[in-house]
């Protein structure tokens, strides 16, 4: 039997070790343990608030504001709960905290309360906010002059660099969308352009002179996300203040979700309520107020998989999914590869000052070759990247960022040539590599997808696709 001191003091070492602040009181509201990770949250020590009542040591809170003398009081513990307070040195913190009841032989004994610190997320998100409030986006244009600056850089349709007929295609059905006033949803790989698509389509749009206001929903904790949408209203909580959300800002605009598969579903049921009836709610607030707001939505998954993994709920799915574009990866629109080249090199050229015209032939070729499981931004940074170290007018394989070095070390290296004629092209010669190194990774990881990806560096859609393509089962 381990001795009960021991298991104490095994405990203690184990909640002093956890990365989140630990705050645990007794029934009468002392402090009976604090960890570091607490005490810097809350700019104090933990000699201050060990052996302190809760509201000696944060003199802000009431017992009706604090989560851990309610929890004491009731009984029932409280989750995710967003709190705003100031220390004992005046500093001002946000948490999201979880409380939960001590219990001891049927008897309360005390709370304890896990919190993570969000103090710099929510600056973030009010600075987010106040900007978007100062452009007075959610007023109506105010002359020509305004209309101009409400529009400058937004993307446009002859922005977008393509010959591939599938992309053409899609561009197509985007302006004939513009005109409608219908939900849009995009779907495409991370870089492929989607943000470019959904801006193109508002500057096209009879909106165009109105407010474009883009959030991504994987970006912002849910506590946060809910009153950044619809808005809060003083004493909807701890620190809450009267603010409108995006909803309220986009009136008479657009509003752009990005990654929407990732906001909670609870949060997906609020806003397919919102697009059902054009009113929203302030979160606290029992007043709604009427929004004309025109929804764009983009996902980097398969929709249908979202939904039918419980990620995507599959009525705000149906509801969003009224035009759908869908936006192909680089691998499968290679024909625009050199004409992207040009287009970046060109931009950095005036960006840097520089003079790099071109890409060597090898270049060329490992371009023409590469999967670009980044799509058209990985293909852009790869070439800002490169321009750093060049220093006459042609970008080669040495320029190339890390990931893409082993097209260099190819020429070099006897073990991948194994197996290689003389008369061999590049494109053969990787194509023999890649299907060697995506065979050994399936077999290390027992043909677990997901394990060979990341053990691969690429994501699992790029495998999936090359274990296709390559007919590997």
């Amino acid at each position: 039997m381990i001795h009960p001191a021991f298991t104490e003091e095994m405990l203690k070492e184990v909640l002093r070790s956890i990365d989140e602040g630990i705050h645990v009181v007794d029934a009468e509201g002392i402090t009976v343990f604090y960890n570091d990770v607490a005490a810097g949250l809350d700019g104090l020590t933990v000699e201050e608030v060990l052996g302190c009542h809760v509201l000696e040591a944060f003199p802000s809170l009431t017992h009706r504001t604090s989560t851990l003398l309610k929890v004491i009081e009731h009984g029932n513990p409280i989750y995710n709960q967003r709190q705003t307070y100031t220390n004992r040195h005046g500093k001002r913190i946000v948490t999201i905290n979880t409380t939960v009841p001590l219990i001891v032989e049927g008897k309360r004994v005390g709370a304890m309360e896990v919190a993570k610190d969000i103090t710099r997320i929510q600056e973030l998100s009010e600075k987010l906010i106040e900007l978007q409030t100062q452009r007075g986006e959610s007023g109506p244009p105010r002359g020509r002059k305004e209309e101009k600056r409400e529009s400058r850089g937004l993307y446009r349709f002859e922005q977008i660099l393509t010959k591939d007929t599938r992309m053409l295609r899609e561009i197509g059905r985007a302006k004939k969308a513009a005109a409608t006033r219908s939900p849009v949803l995009v779907v495409g790989e991370t870089g492929t352009g989607k943000e470019l698509m959904v801006q193109s389509i508002h500057h096209y749009s009879p909106r165009k002179n109105r407010p474009f206001i883009a959030q991504n929903c994987a970006a912002i904790p849910s506590s946060l996300l809910e009153g950044i949408l619809f808005g809060t209203v003083k004493g909807a909580f701890t620190g809450a203040e009267d603010r409108p959300g995006l909803f309220e800002l986009a009136a008479g605009g657009s509003l752009f979700l990005d990654e929407v598969h990732a906001m909670p579903l609870d949060l997906q049921a609020k806003l397919l309520r919102v697009l059902e009836d054009g009113v929203v709610r302030r979160v606290g607030d029992v007043r709604i107020r009427p929004v004309d707001v025109r929804i764009f939505a983009a996902t980097n998954e398969d929709p249908e998989v979202s939904v039918r993994e419980g990620r995507l709920r599959k009525d705000l799915y149906y509801r969003i999914h009224v035009i759908r574009i869908s936006l192909p990866p680089l691998r499968e629109r290679r024909k625009d590869i050199p004409l992207l080249t040009r287009h970046f090199l060109r931009q950095y050229n005036k960006q840097f000052e520089r003079q790099v015209f071109r890409v060597s032939p090898e270049v060329e070729q490992l371009f023409k070759q590469y999967d670009w499981p980044g799509n058209v931004r990985e293909l852009e940074h790869a070439i800002e990247g490169a321009m750093h170290w060049v220093d006459g007018e042609e970008i080669r394989l040495e320029h190339l960022p890390p990931h893409l070095e082993p097209v260099a070390a190819l020429a070099e290296s006897k073990e991948i040539r194994t197996g290689a004629a003389e008369t061999d092209d590049l494109p053969t010669i990787l194509s023999r590599v890649e299907e060697q190194l995506i065979r050994e990774a399936m077999e290390a990881c027992s043909d677990n997808i997901r394990q060979a990806s990341i053990r691969l560096g690429i994501p699992r859609q790029t495998l999936q696709y090359k274990l296709k393509k390559l007919q590997i089962k």
